[in-house]
């Protein structure tokens, strides 16, 4: 364009000039489109590896992993290691609001949190539907009779009670209580969700009844799983949390990417704030993106403050950030979030003793409670989960979201079981509500209902 204003001396030179013009012309266009498709292919590159990181961690991979294609992989879904063992210096930062006062204004917050719920429920396509239209107004404890508790109960039980315990059902109808028919309940119990060593404990109870001549009829032997189910989850019963008494209580919540921690923590810390609590939340998942936003919906959604540290900080040191801010404020109850990560990724599990650690030196007996955070859905793969990170960590409850969406509630059963862990909560809905405080007998009762009615009259 330069040329326009000179004259040429014949049509020749213009043509000279005119030639690579468009050769520079089509070398960008060649350019932009390489590049566009090598970002294509890194994107696809990565949403591969994604994948086979998630398959790697359901072990869902037929072939074996080493060391270096499961950090590879761990990477391009975007963990981080952290093998250092110090804690980084707390990063400077307007403090939250103090944990004891109000939000300025109630409308405000809930218009805001309008236009984000949407963000906040979808942690990472995660979590147990998120959806939380129908929360009562903040700070207002709902009040839910007995008969409604248990039906809400049972109403979220009822893909599990159309799995293994329909088929364990339809054993029972018109067959003579012997050797055959124990084998066949043996079979549907191996094949369920509930782990190899309480299906196996299940039969010996069975099998010593049946030498006593106890079991005479279908029916009992229906009641004696129920009964066999209920003495399984009884006996890691563990009282209600004891939230004070501490100076701050400090609440810990790990498990892998996907579970539903972030719903969990902000469901968790709506219903102890409505309880009275003063709260504040720690989002030390500083690895995944969007992950502090969305817990920081959630704060907003509770009315609690939230610490926070810059994209990529070092978790433990936000932890230890917030655990100052605790101190200073008096606050109740500090829920921590850590990263989600692979539980067969040996440093990042070194990562999550780091943090256990650098909690301990500040505060005296912390952290006082670590829940992992589980996906039912999952199903025996939860028990596997569960097995490593309390060789990790010293894992006292477990959390076991989704529960309504799956036929593997089983697994609730294996966990008590074969860990010895109590199932502190479970999740069977979307509402703030629907995050329920276990109880063993309640979840028994649900996951025998109806099945057993329907299957002994037909029998």
């Amino acid at each position: 364009m330069r040329q326009k204003g000179k004259s040429s001396s014949s049509d020749d030179a213009d043509d000279k000039k005119k030639k690579p013009t468009k050769r520079s012309g089509d070398s960008a266009a060649s350019s932009a489109e390489a590049r566009r498709e090598a970002r294509a292919a890194a994107q696809k590159a990565r949403h591969a590896a994604r994948a086979r990181a998630k398959a790697a961690a359901r072990g869902e991979l037929d072939e074996d992993l080493d060391d270096d294609e499961l950090a590879a992989l761990a990477e391009a879904a975007g963990e981080v290691d952290a093998d250092d063992d110090e804690v980084e210096e707390p990063v400077e930062e307007k403090p939250a609001p103090r944990a004891r006062s109000k939000s300025k204004t109630k409308a405000k917050t809930k218009t805001k949190t309008k236009a984000k719920a949407k963000g906040a429920d979808e942690d990472e396509g995660d979590d147990e539907g998120d959806g939380d239209e129908g929360e009562e107004e903040k700070g207002e404890k709902k009040e839910i009779d007995v008969e409604e508790e248990q039906r809400r109960l049972t109403d979220g039980l009822s893909k599990t009670r159309g799995g293994f315990i329909a088929r364990l059902g339809k054993l029972f109808k018109g067959k003579q209580l012997d050797e055959a028919l124990l084998d066949e309940i043996e079979e549907v119990l191996f094949t369920a969700d509930i782990g190899v060593r309480t299906a196996q404990s299940m039969i010996d109870t069975l099998r010593k009844e049946l030498s006593k001549k106890q079991l005479n009829d279908p029916e009992k032997v229906w009641a004696k799983l129920r009964e066999r189910s209920t003495e399984i989850l009884e006996s890691q019963r563990r009282d209600s949390i004891d939230f004070g008494g501490k100076s701050p209580f400090v609440l810990l919540v790990v498990g892998v990417n996907g579970a539903g921690k972030t719903t969990t923590i902000g469901k968790l810390a709506a219903r102890l704030k409505a309880e009275g609590n003063s709260l504040l939340l720690a989002a030390g998942d500083t690895f995944r993106a969007a992950a502090v936003e969305q817990l920081a919906i959630w704060a907003e959604r509770a009315d609690v403050p939230i610490v926070k540290g810059k994209e990529g900080a070092d978790p433990a040191s936000v932890i230890v950030n917030a655990l100052k801010q605790a101190k200073h404020d008096k606050v109740d109850i500090v829920i921590a979030d850590t990263a989600g990560r692979l539980q067969t990724k040996t440093n990042l599990m070194e990562e999550l003793q780091k943090i256990h650690r650098a909690i301990g030196k500040h505060v005296e007996g912390a952290p006082h409670e670590t829940l992992l955070v589980v996906d039912a859905t999952t199903g025996q793969n939860a028990i596997s989960q569960a097995k490593l990170f309390s060789e990790a960590v010293q894992v006292s409850g477990v959390v076991l979201t989704k529960l309504d969406g799956t036929a593997k509630g089983g697994v609730v059963l294996g966990i008590s079981h074969e860990l010895e862990l109590p199932v502190r909560f479970v999740g069977i809905g979307e509402g703030v509500e629907d995050l329920r405080e276990f109880e063993p007998s309640a979840f028994v009762g649900a996951l025998f209902a109806d099945s057993s009615d329907d299957q002994r009259a037909s029998a």
